[in-house]
């Protein structure tokens, strides 16, 4: 059917029925629109019903939830001077075709035109909370500036563009901008805001890490590290998120040390959790050792670790050790 063919254009659907008086009865070719995709149909029994429903669709395999959608109707009669028929603005969840029809009192024939417009689509959300838009254009242009800015800061770091900072290193030094080091970091921030030698300098030391470890933090302050860089030095990292008291980095650290912890590193692990504070950590290490009886793979090393261990931290695997072998 030749009519049968819906064209679309951004949020606006059209449908050009080019001959109605031989049929009570036709239905649209689906048209996408958003996610989903969409049906319209027609029918005459004295007057004219238009139910527009979308098509179930499915990505990876799973249904797509139904629709929230906010539209209007419009039919419009070609060659004629007679005014076309508007809708009111609808808002309706839409599953099926019993979900809307749209009645118009009037039995139109011959050509005319079908345009819906849709105003919004958000995804339903079961629970009855405010659906999500699938239209965030917000969203989207936060996005973009968002790696706009990256890309800014990227290049001030990269170039040293305008840098007024150098850090010392043990190994070397970097440039860099007191401006980012003090919205990142309170210490950072304390430094330049009082007169310390740090202020009147514009140096600091940083001697307790390298060239490259430094560029690792340096690169997270800015935005733009990259996962490799954070995996290789993330040991460095935590030490100077716990010394700069940059928190969410500390906890990225964390997570990290979390997600491969293994017989050859459950000790160090172990003693970095202990000496950062870091409790997630620490209970896993712990974990790994007693609950899962990993405590046998590291005999050898575990003489030398009590040696130089923390007495709290032995007394609380002490107690660890009761909770798990506690007799029942």
């Amino acid at each position: 059917m030749t009519d049968s063919k819906v064209e679309t254009l951004s949020r606006l659907a059209q449908w050009r029925i080019d001959n109605f008086a031989a049929s009570t009865y036709k239905r649209s070719d689906p048209f996408k629109i958003g996610i989903w995709n969409w049906h319209l149909s027609i029918e005459k029994n004295r007057n004219l019903y238009i139910p527009l429903f979308p098509e179930p669709s499915r990505l990876s395999k799973e249904q797509l939830p139904p629709p929230f959608a906010r539209f209007m109707l419009r039919v419009t009669t070609t060659g004629t001077n007679r005014r076309p028929h508007i809708s009111p603005v609808y808002e309706r969840l839409l599953r099926t075709s019993d979900d809307f029809v749209w009645y118009i009192d009037s039995c139109l024939q011959g050509r005319f035109i079908i345009d819906v417009e849709f105003l919004d689509l958000k995804i339903y959300t079961p629970n009855g909370g405010e659906g999500k838009s699938i239209w965030p254009n917000d969203m989207i242009l936060q996005s973009l500036a968002t790696q706009s800015t990256l890309r800014c800061l990227s290049r001030m770091l990269d170039e040293s563009i305008h840098a007024d900072v150098t850090i010392n290193t043990a190994d070397g030094s970097v440039q860099a901008h007191r401006a980012i080091l003090s919205a990142t970091s309170p210490v950072f921030h304390s430094m330049f805001l009082h007169d310390l030698r740090e202020k009147e300098s514009s140096i600091i030391d940083i001697e307790d890490m390298s060239t490259e470890s430094c560029a690792a933090l340096l690169s997270y302050l800015y935005g733009t590290i990259k996962q490799e860089d954070f995996w290789k030095h993330r040991l460095a990292l935590l030490g100077a998120a716990n010394k700069y008291d940059i928190v969410d980095l500390k906890n990225a650290c964390e997570e990290s040390l979390l997600e491969d912890i293994n017989s050859g590193n459950v000790l160090e692990r172990l003693q970095e959790a202990w000496l950062y504070q870091l409790n997630k950590l620490k209970k896993g290490c712990l974990m790994y050792l007693f609950d899962f009886g990993k405590i046998y793979d590291v005999r050898e090393e575990i003489n030398n670790f009590f040696r130089q261990a923390d007495r709290d931290l032995m007394l609380e695997m002490f107690q660890e050790v009761l909770t798990v072998w506690k007799p029942t």
